[in-house]
C-alpha cells in the first residue's frame, strides 16, 4: 500500500483532478480517525476550508473511491476507503453513536468471499456493522 497522501494524489491525478490546500486538509483529517458525520467533518474544516468546499471535495471524493459512506440507520459517517485504510468492519453504539473499527479478520472475510461464491455471486465490495451498546452506555444502564 502506497503512503496515503502518495496514493491520494495519484487517484486525483488519475482522473485530472489535483491536491488542493481545501482537499488535503479534509483528507487529513479523514486519516487516523473513526467515521464522521458531515457535521463533524464542517466543524474540525472551519477556519481552513468553507463549508460548501467541504461538501464539494466530499462528493469528488465519494465518487472517485475515496471515502466511503457507512450508513448507521438512515443517517451516516463518512471514512477512508479501503484504498487509504485496512479493510475492517464496525461495531456502532446505537445510544451514543460512537464508531469503533474491528480489525480484519481473515477467516470472516474468507467465509464471506465462501459464501458469495456458493450464491453465484461476485461480490464488488462490503460493509458489515454490528448495533449494540458500548461499554460507557451500558454502565449507564
Amino acid at each position: 500500500m502506497l503512503e496515503p497522501l502518495t496514493q491520494l494524489k495519484t487517484t486525483l491525478k488519475q482522473h485530472r483532478q489535483s491536491l488542493t490546500t481545501s482537499r488535503q486538509v479534509i483528507f487529513e483529517f479523514l486519516q487516523g480517525r473513526e467515521p464522521q458525520t458531515m457535521h463533524e467533518l464542517v466543524e474540525a474544516c472551519q477556519g481552513k476550508v468553507d463549508r460548501a468546499s467541504v461538501y464539494r471535495t466530499i462528493a469528488m471524493y465519494e465518487q472517485l473511491g475515496i471515502v466511503q459512506r457507512l450508513q448507521i440507520g438512515w443517517k451516516y459517517k463518512l471514512e477512508l476507503s479501503d484504498t487509504f485504510n485496512h479493510h475492517h468492519h464496525h461495531l456502532t453504539c446505537s445510544r451514543c453513536g460512537i464508531t469503533i473499527p474491528l480489525p480484519e479478520d481473515q477467516q470472516l472475510e474468507n467465509r464471506l468471499r465462501q459464501l458469495a461464491r456458493d450464491l453465484h455471486f461476485n461480490p464488488q465490495d462490503h460493509q458489515i456493522e454490528i448495533r449494540g451498546l458500548c461499554k460507557a452506555c451500558q454502565s449507564q444502564h
